[in-house]
């Protein structure tokens, strides 16, 4: 499946919701595994260049998607297959199957390719997508299992999880489906609900890091994010409810704050979607200029022209390294520090080009941005928190 391809789930009748479970007062941790690991079944084995350049093809198909949807008044979750960075595995059923999921923070459904479940005559799904290929099924009524980061597992019955039963679609094998995180009725986030007390968190380690590395994604009091360091800012309410909207202020470098006018709906309260799945961050063009000139004005070094004409900033650096300027996203209550590890990436040997992006559409953090932070979402306080992390 082409990951510029998209995804429209239309509801045709949501006949039941329900959520029970134990409490887990305590909360609980899951690895996230980023789709290019060692651990991953999408691995291919490829260079760290060329995992930046799909990483570019696959932010600014993401943003596409997002902003097409948010066009149209027609309720649905809308998915790119292979297009999330990070995978999580699950089990549904009993006794449980194990499956592997794109976990989404811009998708609200839990989504698989799995014919077994438990039969439900009433509700039914239909997902399209853009290529014309399609998946449809039965929403069912599953017992979903996570396995924490300490070996126990944790079960959920009565997870409303989209069970597809004849697929014109292939994850080719690597991945079962997807694991919405997002805002929706029935993403995983929103039926875990008062059992995870509405909070989630995560942290990513460096996109070009360790390979086998994992991140964590965490529920209820393990997603706390306190202490010294940690900052938040409110959530934004806006449709379509899939996505985490915030409000970005300004960027400052150095001593120069660039004011950010937002989004090409307006702007203003909720002007920029925060997102798990996107690696880079995209803006509307005024604004990355006026950003792209405040960064030049403080870097001495050679510009270099990107071959591949997708970046462009980008620099030759001398092999002793180079600390690129900090710039620290202003946002509504909260100042993000970003070092040159979420600001600046490599396209070939000795050569590092500015990691956020020019966009016609809209605005989205991505999660390089998000690197080496702790990122907690609370939905019933509405934030969204940060802490900056080893």
């Amino acid at each position: 499946m082409n990951t510029n391809s998209f995804l429209i789930l239309l509801l045709f009748s949501l006949c039941f919701i329900v959520f029970h479970s134990h409490a887990q007062n305590n909360g609980f941790s899951v690895d996230l595994i980023h789709r290019d690991s060692l651990k991953s079944p999408f691995y291919q084995p490829a260079t760290k260049y060329q995992l930046v350049v799909n990483a570019v093809r696959q932010s600014i198909s993401r943003i596409n998607h997002f902003y097409k949807d948010s066009l149209t008044d027609t309720p649905k979750s809308s998915v790119i297959p292979d297009g999330g960075s990070y995978l999580m595995t699950y089990s549904v059923g009993t006794p449980p199957f194990k499956l592997f999921g794109i976990a989404d923070t811009g998708s609200d459904i839990i989504w698989l390719q799995y014919t077994s479940c438990t039969e439900q005559d009433s509700c039914q799904y239909n997902i399209q997508y853009g290529d014309r290929s399609h998946s449809q099924g039965d929403l069912s009524l599953e017992t979903l299992t996570l396995d924490s980061t300490t070996g126990q597992s944790v079960s959920f019955p009565k997870t409303v999880i989209g069970c597809g039963t004849q697929n014109t679609v292939s994850f080719d094998g690597r991945s079962s489906g997807i694991v919405g995180l997002g805002g929706g009725s029935v993403s995983l986030t929103t039926q875990l609900g008062s059992k995870i007390g509405g909070k989630f968190s995560y942290c990513l380690v460096p996109l070009l890091g360790d390979s086998s590395a994992t991140s964590k994604l965490n529920f209820g009091d393990a997603a706390a994010v306190s202490g010294n360091g940690a900052v938040s800012t409110p959530l934004v309410s806006k449709d379509p409810k899939t996505f985490y909207y915030l409000t970005l202020e300004a960027f400052t470098v150095g001593n120069q704050r660039i004011e950010f006018t937002g989004d090409s709906n307006g702007g203003g309260e909720g002007n920029i979607i925060i997102d798990s799945g996107t690696t880079l961050t995209l803006m509307p063009s005024a604004d990355y200029q006026n950003l792209e000139s405040a960064v030049k004005e403080l870097v001495n070094l050679d510009i270099y022209e990107d071959p591949n004409g997708q970046f462009s900033l980008c620099y030759n650096v001398p092999s002793d390294g180079y600390d690129f300027p900090i710039i620290t996203a202003n946002f509504k209550g909260a100042d993000i520090k970003l070092h040159s590890i979420s600001t600046f990436i490599p396209i070939a040997n000795g050569v590092y080009c500015f990691a956020f992006m020019p966009s016609q559409i809209g605005s989205i953090f991505g999660n390089l941005a998000q690197q080496n932070l702790l990122v907690g979402y609370d939905v019933v306080k509405n934030v969204v928190s940060f802490k900056p992390t080893d």
